[in-house]
């Protein structure tokens, strides 16, 4: 049996090759089945399906997205994100016609992890900002 991930390891690859390589069985190595995540824009997503769900509309509206870690802390269970995004808004998810408008965006995620996944986690990031950008097309 191997070591689980540190809090601190388990954010640096969920805004590493999760999200950049669009790996879903990272997903669910990194997520616990009934995690919790309080997204922006009052969205609640549960468990690994109900993240990737989030994260193929996401992709959708922007397919080039990739996510930098400006910075990361870590302490106890808890590990917290400060990550840049990037990508043009040229797919149709979201509900969204594409705008082709370049996007560069940061936030906050809070994550708390437990044996190597996470259990819990809060995105803070003007989502609002960003939803006003890409629909002016």
């Amino acid at each position: 049996m191997s070591t689980p991930l540190s809090p601190r390891e388990v954010a640096l690859a969920w805004f590493g090759p999760m999200w950049n390589n669009r790996d879903l069985s990272l997903l669910k190595e990194l997520m616990a089945p009934g995690a919790v995540g309080h997204l922006e824009g009052g969205r609640k997503s549960i468990g690994p399906e109900g993240f990737a769900e989030f994260q193929a509309e996401f992709v959708a509206a922007v397919p080039d997205i990739k996510l930098e870690v400006v910075n990361c802390l870590a302490d106890g269970d808890d590990a917290c994100v400060h990550w840049r995004a990037t990508g043009i808004h040229n797919g149709d998810g979201m509900g969204m016609v594409p705008s082709q408008e370049s996007l560069d965006f940061q936030g906050v995620t809070w994550l708390r992890v437990e044996n190597g996944q996470i259990v819990e986690g809060w995105d803070f990031w003007n989502f609002d900002s960003l939803l006003k950008k890409m629909s002016c097309a």
